[in-house]
This record gives structure tokens, C-alpha cells and sequence, in this order.
């Protein structure tokens, strides 16, 4: 497996499992198969209601631990966001059944980052996790954080995928010290991804399916991805994209595809950021 260094030192594969809309019943099952297929690098989220699965599925594997690494993330929080960011972090801890984390990501830019990110740069001091980061921070919002702060964000995990590049943006992280990681690597078959003449094409060169053409795309660029799937054989499939490497002539050709826009919601819009930021999660 390929790796990146964090900014911290910290090494973190460069390919990984997601659980995002995968329902807590069967997250498990698809965690265990996840790791059973040679995934390490695995990411959940409080908001995503499956952490305790994912939890057994990692305790029911046997790997140690020192060979897995675990992502969570916090959730918006109400006043005192210190606090009640400890709490949180406490919690996604105690339902994922471990010591540490490996990388904490804040969810959203909204509520008190600014007491969040003390809370988690805290934890980060006592070795609780390894790494801490942010996720769908736009550039305005991640500089505004880091010039203002300690600790700068090891990872910001954002929509990338080929119809949303974010080259430029990935060169400005790159200025500052954080590693892109993806989220939404296929699009989520918008844009009839799967289906795409140019990837296709590409995918055929070289025996490989769409989905494979765009992990080595992203994961050549540097980009962290996680990739989801509750099919043995996809997961399969996602995780065999090292034995080729792509041309700068097709890299070129993909980056044709850019569309310059998110293709779910944008962090700008007043109405999404209402919506998220007033969601709390339950206990």
C-alpha cells in the first residue's frame, strides 16, 4: 500500500474504506470484508451512525492495532464548544471501542470552530489522536484557521472527484502543509461517471474498470481516498489500482472533465449552511 506523511509525521495510507450512507446493520459485514480484502485506512463519522459497527468489525478482525488506521469526525457543537467537543470525541472513542485515534476531522466549518479546533488540538497534545484535521473547509475558512492557530490541519477532506478537481486548491494545501483527502471519489455516479467514454477508453489500456482508472487518478495526484462499497467484489476491484500508472497525456485528458462546481451542495449556499449547522446528533 502507498502512504502519505502528515504533516506531523504521521504515516496514513493513501487508500482507505469509507461507511458514509452504508446503514448501521451492515456495517459491519462490510467493514470485516474490507479488511479481510487488505483495506487499513478506515473512515467513519458521529454523523454517520455506524461507528459501533464499525468498532466490532475492527475488533472481531484480529489486526492489531498499530496496523489500522481509524478516521472519525465531530459533529457541530453547541456552547461551550470546548467541552462539549471533548464529550463528542470521548464518545466516537468509547463506540469505536479503542485507545486512539489515528485522525480526528471536524465535520463542517460552522458552530465554534475556533473552540472545537482547542478541543481537538488538546487531544491531539495527550496522544488521543494521532492526527486531527477538518473536512469541507473551503480555502477562505482553512487559511482563516490555520494563521489563527496552533496546530495546523494534518488533512482536509473534501469533495473531489474528476468532475470537481480541486487542483488549485490541492496546490494551496499542499503550500500550507495539509493533505487533500477525497470524498465522493465517483461522484456518486453523477454525471454518468461509470459510464464516461473518456475513462472508459482509458480504463480499457490497461484492463481496468472505470472506477480503478479514477482511484489511480486520484491516488497518483497524492489525494487520500476512500472509496465505498458493501460488494466483496468492488471492494476488491477499488483496492487493485497499483499496478498501473497513468500517462501525463491521459492525466491531461481527465482533467478535461472539470466542471469547476460541486456536484452535492455548496458550503457557500446560506441555505446549506443553515441546514447543518442548526443538525445535532443525539447523544
Amino acid at each position: 500500500m502507498e502512504t502519505v506523511t502528515l504533516n506531523n509525521g504521521v504515516t496514513m495510507p493513501i487508500l482507505g474504506f469509507g461507511v458514509y450512507q452504508i446503514p448501521a446493520e451492515g456495517t459491519e459485514r462490510a467493514v470485516s470484508e474490507a479488511l479481510a480484502a487488505g483495506y487499513r485506512l478506515l473512515d467513519t463519522a458521529a454523523a454517520y451512525g455506524n461507528e459501533e459497527a464499525v468498532g466490532r468489525a475492527i475488533k472481531n478482525s484480529g489486526i492489531p492495532r498499530a496496523e489500522l488506521f481509524v478516521t472519525t469526525k465531530l459533529w457541530v457543537q453547541d456552547a461551550p464548544a470546548q467541552d462539549n467537543t471533548r464529550r463528542a470525541f470521548e464518545t466516537s472513542l468509547n463506540k469505536l471501542g479503542l485507545d486512539y485515534l489515528d485522525l480526528y476531522l471536524m465535520h463542517q466549518p460552522f458552530g465554534d470552530v475556533y473552540g472545537q479546533w482547542r478541543a481537538m488540538e488538546a487531544v491531539n497534545r495527550e496522544g488521543l489522536a494521532k492526527a486531527v484535521g477538518v473536512a469541507n473547509f473551503y480555502p477562505d475558512r482553512l487559511i482563516d484557521l490555520i494563521v489563527n492557530n496552533e496546530v495546523v490541519p494534518a488533512v482536509n477532506q473534501i469533495e473531489t472527484h474528476p468532475f470537481f478537481q480541486r487542483s488549485d486548491y490541492q496546490e494551496l494545501m499542499r503550500e500550507h502543509g495539509v493533505q487533500i483527502q477525497s470524498w465522493g471519489g465517483f461522484a456518486e455516479g453523477k454525471n454518468g461517471l461509470f459510464t464516461n467514454p473518456l475513462l472508459g477508453e482509458i480504463g480499457k489500456e490497461y484492463g481496468k474498470s472505470v472506477a480503478q482508472v479514477v482511484l489511480r487518478w486520484l491516488t497518483q495526484r497524492g489525494v487520500v481516498a476512500i472509496p465505498k462499497s458493501v460488494n466483496p467484489e468492488r471492494m476488491a476491484e477499488n483496492f487493485d489500482v497499483f499496478d498501473f500508472e497513468l500517462t501525463d497525456e491521459q492525466m491531461a485528458r481527465i482533467a478535461t472533465l472539470e466542471t469547476g462546481s460541486s456536484l452535492f451542495f455548496d458550503h457557500h449556499d446560506p441555505q446549506i449552511v443553515a441546514g447543518l449547522a442548526k443538525r445535532r446528533l443525539d447523544a
